[in-house]
C-alpha cells in the first residue's frame, strides 16, 4: 500500500487460495494488458480469456506470456472447451493447453448439454494434468435449476477433482445465481453456502452491486469473477471498504460513531 491507513480488512496474500479475483479479457491489445497490469497486477490472481476471443486474438502468445512475466495463471473460457467438445475435439484442446503452456483449464456446459457423469469424466482426466475451475449453471436465462441441484452438481464436481467450482452468471451477470435484472438469487446463495464451502467457489460478479452483495455476505476474501480489468482497481478499493458501498462495513465501534458526528 501507498501509505498506512488504521483498521483496513486483512487480504489474502498471493498466491491466494481464497479472496481470488478472476478477470475476464475479452481481448486486450498487448500494450493494454502492459499497462494495466503496471497498475493492478497485485489485485489479479487469475485471468480468463473470455468464451472464444482466444481463437481470433493476435499474439495470443505473447499475451500469454505477459500474463506469465507476472505469475498470473491464464484459461481459456468455457465456451471454447465446449466448442472443441461438440466438435469431438477433446484430444485436440488438451493439446491447444499444452502447446501454450497453460495449467488452468475450465471445464462447463453452459451452451451444450453434456450429461453430467461425462463432465465429471473430462473434469478427472482433466484434473490429472491440470488446475480445474468447473462452471455449474446454464446461459440459458430459461433455464433455472433448483439450489438442492445446484449443490448437487457442485459436490460432484468438486468431488471429480476441480479446484473450484464457477457459479455461472455469464459475463452481464444476468443469469444463472441471478435474476434478469442482475439482482442475486439470494436464497439460492444461501442454500448452496449451507453445503459448498464459501472458499471453494468463485463466484461471477460483473456489476458491482454483485460485488457488494457478495462482500456483505462473506467478507473481504470472498472469490469473486467475471470482473473487467477496468474495474480491478475499484473492486479492490470495495473489498477493503475505501469506496462508498463498503465504507462502513469494516469500521469498528468508535469509528461507525464517529462516521455519523463528524
Amino acid at each position: 500500500m501507498n501509505f498506512a491507513l488504521k483498521n483496513i480488512p486483512h487480504r489474502t496474500s498471493k498466491p491466494r487460495i481464497n479472496g481470488i479475483t478472476m478477470v475476464m479479457d475479452k481481448g486486450m491489445g498487448l500494450d493494454g494488458t502492459r499497462d494495466f497490469l503496471s497498475v493492478a497486477a497485485p489485485y489479479v490472481d487469475i485471468v480468463k480469456l473470455g468464451f472464444g476471443t482466444s481463437y481470433v486474438t493476435n499474439h495470443l502468445r505473447e499475451k500469454i506470456e505477459i500474463y506469465r512475466d507476472h505469475n498470473i495463471p491464464v484459461y481459456l473460457g468455457g465456451t471454447l472447451f465446449e466448442a472443441f467438445l461438440v466438435r469431438n475435439q477433446f484430444d485436440d484442446y488438451v493439446d491447444v493447453l499444452k502447446e501454450f503452456g497453460l495449467d488452468h483449464v475450465e471445464v462447463s456446459d453452459g451452451s451444450v448439454t453434456i450429461p453430467h457423469v461425462e463432465k465429471l469424466g473430462y473434469i478427472e482426466k482433466l484434473a490429472k494434468q491440470f488446475t480445474v475451475l468447473s462452471e455449474v449453471g446454464s446461459k440459458d436465462a430459461t433455464h433455472i435449476m433448483p439450489p438442492y441441484k445446484w449443490i448437487e452438481l457442485m459436490r460432484a464436481e468438486l468431488e471429480a477433482g476441480a479446484n473450484y467450482v464457477i457459479a455461472e452468471a455469464r459475463e452481464a451477470g444476468n443469469v444463472g445465481i441471478y435474476r434478469g435484472s442482475g439482482e442475486v438469487r439470494e436464497g439460492l446463495v444461501q442454500e448452496i453456502l449451507t453445503q459448498i464451502p464459501s472458499e471453494r467457489i468463485m463466484w461471477e460478479a460483473p456489476q458491482k452491486m454483485q460485488q457488494v452483495y457478495f462482500l456483505e455476505l462473506l467478507g473481504a476474501n470472498v472469490n469473486l469473477g467475471n470482473i473487467a480489468p477496468a474495474e480491478v482497481i475499484s473492486l479492490e478499493c470495495t473489498r477493503v471498504g475505501l469506496r462508498s458501498d463498503t465504507f462502513h462495513l469494516f469500521l469498528n465501534k468508535e469509528e461507525k460513531e464517529r462516521a455519523n458526528h463528524i
